[in-house]
């Protein structure tokens, strides 16, 4: 096998050592030399000061949670990183050590047998943590809201069934209402403002419930903190909105793609960056994201076509996308839905549609060119012979015999 790199470097990270194996490889001879340091500042110094007086040039570390983080940001920019994925990498049960596993890392990368995972540069990084961060705090709001309907439906207050939006105007007009002690159903309902559908009949019939001491105590308690988790969220659209100031380009060319809007566009690129180089094909971006079916094949079978696991932040949110994509008619993603839904169900044509539009995003970032939808006739006119062959097929089957005319001229 090729040797790649001659003086290179394998490091076990954990929470509070880096075990360290610098391969020094002179002629025949391959030696290994160990150091464990701590993962403080200055024993990361200290460990970037003993690899450069190893003569290492690359140097490769686990994925391990968030512990290789600080240890990439001491060593970037000295040596050539490379992040491999921890299930890549697995040593061999039974015979592992710390020791052990940076020799068998340092071995791998001498060999060139280790793909390096996607580490976005620090800008993307830090927008990346904004928009996760606004994700969790998103769903947090929406548990908060999930509980205020549960304490309602313990209190026999049937609200959501006339108010679609809990948290509107309306709604919490008459959550403060509650919390305040006001329990007459016909003032309750006068809070209503007029883009309320339920007439005030239905109003005053669900408003009518036992709410006591607890329930106005609870509902106070979630209401807070949805208001607390607003304003945060706030404080983080914000922000993101300053990250984004670099990328304007790429996000005006994302948001001209049906529902990728305000909040998807920042999500997307905050996974994967502006620079497609990073991704040799569009395909293997869809393999990282997770849209690809897994191999899992023996003895000539296939047991499962499931999706890989991959970039849960960046799939969530295309799914998501693609549902509101899929709604928009007389488009590509419509047709390719309806084609997919009939023969392999809903949820896998949402994921396919989902691939589809990460596809795009690949080729309009690389490119840098707006989206351009293909029509929702673009599968009948491409499947025109097939198509024909198999309405003539039908046709046949259910009795009726037609004679076939090209009106192309």
């Amino acid at each position: 096998m090729e040797l790649l790199y001659a003086r290179c470097a394998g490091l076990d990270v954990h929470s509070a050592t880096v075990v360290a194996c610098a391969r020094i490889a002179m002629g025949g001879t391959v030696t290994y030399h160990h150091r464990t340091v701590s993962t403080t500042t200055k024993g990361l110094l200290e460990l970037a000061e003993w690899l450069s007086a190893q003569g290492c040039t690359h140097v490769v570390m686990e994925s391990t949670g968030v512990y290789w983080k600080p240890v990439w940001h001491i060593l970037e920019g000295q040596f050539a990183l490379t992040l491999a994925n921890a299930m890549h990498v697995r040593n061999i049960p039974g015979r592992k050590s710390d020791k052990k596993d940076a020799i068998w890392l340092a071995d791998l990368l001498a060999m060139g047998l280790i793909r390096s995972s996607f580490v976005p540069p620090a800008p993307i990084q830090d927008l990346r943590d904004l928009t996760r961060t606004r994700k969790l705090f998103s769903r947090e709001i929406a548990r908060h809201t999930q509980r205020i309907q549960k304490t309602l439906e313990d209190a026999n207050v049937k609200l959501t069934e006339a108010i679609s939006d809990l948290l509107g105007v309306s709604g919490r007009a008459m959550l403060n209402a509650f919390i305040a002690g006001e329990t007459d159903p016909e003032r309750l309902a006068d809070l209503a403002n007029g883009r309320v559908k339920a007439s005030r009949t239905q109003l005053v019939d669900v408003l009518h419930g036992r709410v006591t001491v607890h329930h106005r105590f609870m509902l106070k308690v979630h209401l807070d903190q949805i208001e607390a988790l607003e304003k945060i969220v706030a404080a983080l659209e914000a922000r993101i909105d300053e990250a984004l100031i670099p990328f304007r380009a790429a996000l005006s060319l994302l948001k001209t793609m049906p529902a990728v809007r305000a909040t998807i566009a920042p999500v997307v690129l905050a996974e994967i960056g502006t620079d497609m180089t990073q991704f040799p094909s569009a395909g293997h971006l869809l393999s990282w994201a997770g849209f690809c079916p897994r191999l899992d094949e023996s003895a000539g079978k296939r047991h499962s076509t499931r999706t890989r696991k991959g970039a849960p932040w960046l799939k969530t949110t295309l799914v998501q996308a693609a549902w509101a994509a899929a709604r928009k008619r007389d488009s590509y993603f419509h047709a390719q839905f309806v084609r997919l839904t009939s023969r392999r169900g809903p949820k896998k044509a949402i994921v396919a549609v989902a691939a589809s539009m990460l596809t795009d995003i690949y080729y309009m970032l690389r490119d840098g060119v707006e989206f351009h939808d293909l029509g929702s006739q673009y599968f009948a006119q491409r499947d025109k012979e097939h198509l024909t062959k198999r309405l003539l097929r039908r046709l046949h089957d259910l009795g009726v015999e037609v004679e076939v005319k090209d009106n192309a001229a």
